[in-house]
């Protein structure tokens, strides 16, 4: 049974999907409250880009500016991320000495040591991205962080495409209302 902060963190994770459809706004917020939830260094979200071929920055908490920008990672060369777009929560002891990790000098310098990653999935379980979870020291994730995290990226990944389609309907209403005046005006 969860502990009662994981359990506010999930009430708090939830109520911020639910004041917000800024897909940006609504990760920072995730991220945050993840990573305070989980006792935890820092929380990476990444998002899977159209082609398939890379996890894009989407929000971080607890990490530099520097490591956020170190680049997207590419999925061919981290076989890390290939396990979790197939749907694995993915754990590593120490990220600064294991080949499945991309970027372990960044880590290094970072002072990151565990991560686990969880997918982020939509209906289906169609996987659009990842959340990351690293700590600054040698640690084991339990069974209750790991479903904790498995709830946080199964609510992240319905607040983005909820706010993605939130997107979607505006812009396509604007195109609706800038056609009729075009239409009434000619």
């Amino acid at each position: 049974m969860p502990s009662t902060g994981l359990y506010k963190t999930i009430y708090d994770v939830a109520r911020i999907i639910n004041l917000s459809l800024s897909p940006s706004e609504v990760m920072s917020k995730i991220a945050e409250e993840t990573t305070k939830g989980m006792k935890a260094k820092g929380c990476f979200i990444r998002i899977l880009a159209h082609n398939g071929k890379t996890l894009e920055p989407g929000a971080h908490y607890g990490l530099s500016d520097r490591y956020a920008k170190k680049g997207p990672v590419e999925v061919t060369k981290s076989k890390l991320d290939q396990d979790v777009l197939k749907g694995e929560i993915v754990t590593i002891a120490d990220v600064r000495k294991d080949d499945r990790f991309q970027y372990p000098e960044e880590a290094a310098k970072e002072g990151l040591c565990s991560l686990v990653v969880a997918p982020l999935t939509v209906g289906g379980g169609k996987v659009i991205g990842s959340i990351r979870i690293y700590s600054g020291e040698e640690r084991t994730f339990d069974e209750e962080e790991l479903d904790f995290l498995r709830c946080i990226a199964n609510l992240s990944g319905l607040a983005l495409e909820n706010a993605r389609m939130y997107a979607a309907l505006k812009r396509a209403r604007q195109l609706a209302e800038e056609y009729t005046y075009q239409v009434f005006e000619d």
